[in-house]
């Protein structure tokens, strides 16, 4: 039989009014530019909605065999309004679960905070600010500076100008449609990025940062360059302007296009990077390095280029890997077998220099191919 449920609330300086069993439902005078602040010790998911009313509306929904000893406190004040709900029970562990649906004016700031519970964010301008001990941010048409953090679940940023950070401790991202300089990071999840456009002419504007303790990371573009490092998987970086670095520990690492200088690193995959763009503007090093895969660079025809290159293979692989290059290198074969680094191994070494030698192309691998086109 499900128990009687009892929330109480408190409205400082307005008095009770009488409440449905399992449900708040109160609205609150609020001129936009205002704030909603929500500290939810007992947990519980937000959703919140922007729309064009000059009010505050409410509901919240709740269940689960303690819910009766979770309170509900709102406080009007001159900033504009903050929700406070807690566990007034005995025990330290207590099972309820609490559903805030909240209308604000569409100009709003936010400041939330949870125990536990997800936060959906939609159609709302403003400074948001939250943080959630578990559960997934869905953010959808906002305006503004962002700042949120998840403990565990998934992120979703879309259709949205923002500035700002997202976090979450454990679970994917996804930034997408998006104007704005947007920082994303994952401690264990994959990491994407769809048609985000950085703001032109913003002296503030950065370039991409992502980082993910153990998850993919996409890139669909990079317009002020793209700073990437996962622990454990494969990185795509579809096209950075000004340069490209890149870090896994175990995982491809695939660069379409870039304008610029690179800097790719993979503890054990392939390497493929195609540069692009005028080949006499701007710094265009490159510096690879794969612990156990093939590397494939593709270059401008006319780049300036000195090129030192180094294959490793050791005496248990199949020993049959090469430097392929469509520039002239001299290759040189080391006689014997180095057994200085672990497992013994011999070395292909390419140098070599184009067009006067002004960039520096520093290619190494293990236990893999190394290619060098033309573009």
């Amino acid at each position: 039989m499900k128990k009687p449920l009892f929330m109480v609330f408190m409205a400082l300086p307005l008095a009770s009014l009488p409440l449905a069993p399992d449900t708040i439902e109160r609205e609150f005078a609020a001129a936009p530019g205002k704030k909603l602040e929500m500290d939810l010790n007992a947990g519980g998911s937000i959703q919140i909605q922007g729309w064009e009313k000059e009010r505050i509306a409410v509901r919240v929904y709740g269940a689960g065999s303690d819910l009766r000893y979770c309170k509900v406190e709102f406080d009007e004040r001159a900033s504009g309004l903050y929700i406070h709900s807690y566990y007034s029970g005995r025990q330290e562990n207590y099972s309820s679960d609490l559903r805030f649906e909240i209308s604000v004016p569409a100009s709003f700031d936010l400041d939330l905070e949870s125990m536990g519970g997800g936060i959906a964010i939609q159609n709302v301008a403003g400074e948001i600010h939250g943080k959630t001990m578990g559960g997934e941010l869905n953010l959808k048409a906002l305006k503004g500076k962002l700042e949120l953090t998840t403990m565990g679940g998934a992120i979703s940023l879309t259709g949205s100008d923002v500035d700002g950070k997202v976090k979450t401790m454990g679970g994917d991202v996804l930034v997408q449609d998006v104007k704005g300089d947007v920082k994303a990071s994952s401690q264990g999840g994959n990491v994407v990025y769809k048609n985000v456009t950085r703001r032109t002419g913003n002296s503030t504007a950065e370039e991409l940062k992502i980082t993910s303790m153990g998850g993919d990371i996409n890139v669909d573009e990079a317009p002020a360059g793209a700073d990437v490092h996962t622990m454990g998987g494969d990185v795509h970086i579809r096209d950075a302007h000004e340069f490209a670095k890149a870090k896994t520990m175990g995982g491809n690492i695939e660069i379409d296009a870039v304008d610029g200088w690179v800097d790719a690193t993979t503890m054990g995959g392939d390497v493929t990077v195609h540069m692009v763009g005028d080949p006499e503007k701007g710094n265009r090093d490159v510096e690879i390095q794969s612990m156990s895969g093939d590397v494939t660079l593709t270059v401008p025809a006319a780049l300036s280029m000195d090129f030192e290159i180094t294959l490793a293979y050791t005496n248990n692989s199949r020993m049959n890997y090469k430097i392929s290059s469509d520039f002239p290198l001299n290759q040189e074969h080391s006689p014997e077998w180095d057994r200085s680094r672990g497992t013994p191994r011999k070395c292909v070494y390419g140098k070599g220099s184009v067009s006067g030698g002004r960039n520096k192309i520093r290619i190494s691998t293990v236990n893999g191919n190394i290619l060098l086109r033309k573009g």
